[in-house]
């Protein structure tokens, strides 16, 4: 199932965009911050900054294409010397021989495109206290993801010999944590492990093994962004998105790396979402993610193998095309998302949620999404904190759309890109 399913105007031609399997995260970004808001305050402070990138010295912690895994540094200062964020980048998933060979021709498999363009941090990254009070001073560290598995393979699959492509996403993980730790992580007085989409799925596989390495750290949370990607029917009834999770468990050789209690009674694929491997996690855990994902919605509720309509691509495209029809369907999605969470996280002990109804995808690693959304009178980023910092309660569910003045909903049709059909 691999798809191409964005398409960019440039000259006259349509040059095709490959999501490699399930999207590049990456686009996400620039479509969510660049597009929707130009004169907005936070792209005025011009406040982002380039982070230089440390290639990891473990041989054996490769890339898809071999080259080494990588990660950037931001040293913190001050009282925020010794806490730590430690972010891990999305980008999709790779769930054939060939969508990983298409990723090895980008930074989400090989780190020789990672040092062709500087990485700039923002959001929760972001070293300005006026965008970012919270964390604005602490170190942070944005792991690199280059191996289409959310940092989950380690080289047991029997497809690594036979394809000249390397599955080792646990093995990065591992000798980053090592290397980090041995750059002060180690003395911690406090940590947060964090991620995006594919890597908010990575920060639910390793939050627990993240605490356990953080013994004398007297605060360690994790959440995630993005990353609560329902196991859910599309509109035609077919469990696609678990259909696509069994081909990159399989192809990676993963089931041995997922819980084994979940193991012994649920098929391997379904111990890849989030809403089973939350079951299993003891470290306080927050969940942000919009209840109007558009990156699940098009490829999830609505994927392209469910011919889809133009009235559908329409409204993928905008929300604010959708008929009463799709509003009824989106809002269907939404319940699903928001029982889920009910169901098996409302009382767990330290649990946090932000569930907004924004047309977004991620929301943490822009100024703009993590500075002015508000839900229930709380920014994305003061939810975060309170969280965190066990200031409030954060329980946060938003009304269905349209009622949220604060959000800017993603437009795919004021950009020069669109969904295929």
């Amino acid at each position: 199932m691999a798809i191409d399913w964005l398409t960019k105007k440039s000259k006259g031609k349509d040059q095709i965009i490959r999501s490699v399997s399930y999207g590049s995260i990456a686009l996400a970004f620039v479509i969510t911050v660049f597009h929707l808001l130009p004169n907005d305050h936070y792209l005025k402070l011009n406040s982002s900054f380039d982070v230089d990138i440390s290639l990891v010295h473990q041989k054996a912690a490769v890339c898809l294409d071999g080259s080494p895994a990588a990660y950037h540094l931001h040293r913190g200062f001050g009282s925020g010397s010794h806490s730590w964020v430690v972010f891990i980048e999305g980008g999709g998933w790779c769930h054939t021989i060939e969508s990983c060979v298409r990723r090895k021709e980008s930074a989400l498999g090989s780190s020789h495109y990672m040092l062709k363009k500087p990485v700039k941090f923002n959001g929760i990254l972001n070293h300005h206290q006026s965008l970012n009070p919270d964390f604005f001073n602490w170190n942070k560290v944005m792991i690199r993801y280059c191996d289409g598995a959310s940092l989950l393979g380690h080289g047991l699959s029997k497809n690594e010999n036979k394809t000249g492509l390397f599955f080792r996403g646990q093995i990065i993980w591992e000798a980053i944590m090592e290397e980090l730790l041995a750059r002060g992580l180690k003395d911690a007085s406090q940590a947060v492990l964090t991620g995006s989409s594919a890597g908010g799925l990575s920060t639910f596989l390793h939050c627990d093994n993240f605490h356990s390495l953080l013994p004398n750290t007297k605060r360690v949370k994790c959440f995630a962004d993005g990353g609560y990607f329902l196991d859910s029917k599309d509109i035609t009834g077919a469990m696609t998105i678990r259909s696509f999770y069994d081909d990159v468990v399989h192809l990676h050789g993963l089931k041995s790396m997922l819980p084994k209690d979940c193991i012994a009674k649920k098929e391997a694929s379904q111990c890849f979402f989030p809403q089973e491997l939350i079951k299993f996690i003891s470290t306080p855990f927050l969940i942000l993610n919009s209840a109007y994902d558009w990156w699940q919605v098009s490829h999830i509720l609505v994927p392209k193998t469910s011919n889809r309509s133009d009235s559908w691509l329409q409204c993928m495209m905008n929300i604010q095309s959708c008929n009463p029809e799709h509003i009824g369907v989106l809002n269907g999605f939404r319940q699903t998302l928001i029982s889920a969470i009910s169901t098996d996280f409302q009382d767990k002990k330290g649990s946090g949620f932000y569930i907004n109804s924004c047309y977004q995808h991620d929301q943490i690693w822009s100024d703009l999404t993590w500075h002015s959304y508000k839900t229930q009178n709380k920014t994305v980023s003061e939810a975060v904190g309170d969280w965190f910092f066990d200031r409030d309660e954060v329980k946060v569910i938003d009304c269905a759309y349209p009622c949220n003045p604060t959000c800017k909903h993603v437009n795919l049709t004021s950009t020069k890109y669109r969904l295929d059909r």
